[in-house]
């Protein structure tokens, strides 16, 4: 079997036995493809690399100035490749086993204040050229934010999730797998004016032949539903009616702010883990920072030691 063949055969097996995403195919695809063509121009099968060969891919990659969370995804891409390649039984070896990557800086997400959403949801209530853009605005924004969904998991919700105002919303996320999460008063709210919108019109649709769609915000295009990038456009756009900074704001970005908001308000963590549907409570882990200043703004202020140092140097005085 040819290197083509063993890649072609990994990215199948990750669908059907993994149920990895579309996305997550297609970054494996990119990082596969550029470690092959790496090979092939140096005079390599990467059938029969060895570990020194494929270290000496990494340096290369390191000396293009990759990030080094790049460099991290595509040795965890070459790593499940020849996996792959020894459990099928394509190698008697796995020459990247031992093979340390340069690992992932944890940078804390960014995130948003109350403020700041409660200007981007009434930015959405307020932005569209019809009663219907603005009611599909906001019931984005008030689902995106009540429910800390990804924003693949958003676009693409089946419209018979929502009916019948549910309590709790079923999410299908990654692999398949599936979540529950509660729905606020206001989100219910949004929900149950958009759908009169929309079923408004997909009654026309249907008078004029046309299939119902079975997604909450269906589209003509190609999915069906609302593509990522046209709510990544829709999100820098409300960021700017509502004068928040466009850089700060993405899909994502509203989901930390569901999470950082939760466990500031003392939500537990394992909650959280579940509600955002994180296989691994040390992902979850990451928000824990929202808390940090505040604990030592409330060790300054109310700690007897502390309010004693700050009355000796005159700066304060502890109530009598």
């Amino acid at each position: 079997m040819s290197a083509r063949q063993w890649m072609s055969g990994f990215l199948e097996a990750q669908a059907a036995e993994l149920g990895a995403s579309e996305n997550t195919l297609q970054a494996y695809a990119r990082d596969l493809r550029d470690f092959a063509e790496w090979a092939r121009d140096a005079g390599h099968d990467p059938c029969t690399l060895q570990k020194a060969e494929i270290e000496a891919y990494l340096s290369h990659c390191d000396q293009q100035g990759l990030a080094r969370s790049t460099r991290a995804r595509r040795l965890s891409a070459i790593k499940q490749f020849y996996r792959f390649a020894f459990d099928e039984r394509l190698r008697d070896d796995n020459p990247a086993i031992k093979i340390k990557g340069p690992g992932r800086r944890k940078s804390l997400p960014k995130t948003l204040d109350l403020e700041e959403v409660d200007r981007l949801l009434q930015a959405a209530d307020s932005t569209g050229r019809s009663k219907a853009d603005r009611s599909r605005n906001t019931c984005l924004m008030e689902l995106l934010y009540a429910t800390g969904m990804r924003v693949s998991e958003l676009v693409s919700l089946p419209v018979a999730t929502v009916r019948g105002r549910p309590q709790m919303l079923l999410i299908k996320g990654k692999g398949g797998k599936e979540r529950m999460v509660p729905l606020s008063s206001s989100a219910h709210e949004a929900v149950t004016d958009w759908l009169s919108h929309r079923d408004a019109a997909q009654d026309k649709k249907r008078a004029e032949g046309k299939p119902d769609s079975p997604f909450l915000f269906p589209s003509t295009g190609k999915l069906g539903h609302m593509t990522r990038h046209r709510f990544y456009l829709l999100i820098k756009e409300l960021a700017v009616r509502a004068g928040v900074s466009p850089e700060k704001v993405t899909p994502h970005t509203l989901r930390h702010a569901f999470a950082t908001h939760l466990l500031a308000n003392g939500a537990d963590l394992r909650v959280i883990q579940t509600l955002l549907g994180h296989a691994d409570v040390a992902t979850t882990e990451i928000y824990t920072h929202v808390l940090d200043e505040h604990l030592r703004d409330l060790v300054n202020t109310a700690h007897p030691l502390m309010q004693k140092a700050r009355s000796e140097d005159g700066s304060a005085r502890p109530e009598a």
